[in-house]
């Protein structure tokens, strides 16, 4: 029991290149399923850690990274494919780039990095997993301009969001 959290952190990684496949050859309704598989193993890891105590650094660690390839993955291959716009995928790459990015560095000078999830970053994952569902599963119709401007919105909102906050506690304004 003890490592099944990580096992599924990994197997949420190796999903990725299934699901990009799928993609590609555009089994759109086989992605979409292997899409949310993955999607349930991040809430099942998370879960099992939190609920068992059993949090490691690897999962502290990989968790985070896990989701952000299977999100930026969908992002760029459904934009390849012509299933969601560049103006919404350009800040869901970009703010996730960013934000790893300055994970990486803050941590490569030794520095401690809050990065605790909040109820805007964890509704831009549910709205970001939503809009790759959907353009996959119901395509582009009349509504998609409503969700994917919603989308792009909270994603730029949490960029901020979470870069003021990360600023403020490393500069010890919080």
């Amino acid at each position: 029991m003890k490592h099944i959290p990580n096992l599924l952190t990994v197997l949420r990684i190796a999903l990725v290149p299934v699901f990009l496949y799928f993609v590609v050859i555009e089994e759109l309704y086989t992605a979409a399923v292997i899409f949310i598989a993955a999607g349930v193993t991040d809430g099942i890891d998370g879960f099992i850690a939190r609920r068992y105590d059993l949090r490691t650094e690897f999962g502290a660690n990989m968790d985070p990274f896990a989701d952000k390839f299977l999100l930026m993955s969908a992002y760029i291959a459904l934009t390849a494919k012509g299933l969601l716009p560049l103006w919404l995928t350009i800040p869901v790459v970009l703010k996730d780039s960013f934000l790893l990015t300055g994970v990486i560095a803050l941590r490569g000078m030794g520095r401690k990095v809050a990065a605790s999830p909040s109820v805007f970053g964890k509704s831009t994952t549910v709205l970001q997993i939503l809009t790759v569902v959907y353009a996959m599963l119901l395509g582009r119709d009349a509504f998609f301009p409503f969700l994917a401007g919603a989308t792009a919105l909270i994603t730029v909102y949490t960029w901020i969001d979470y870069s003021r906050r990360e600023y403020l506690i490393q500069t010890g304004r919080k």
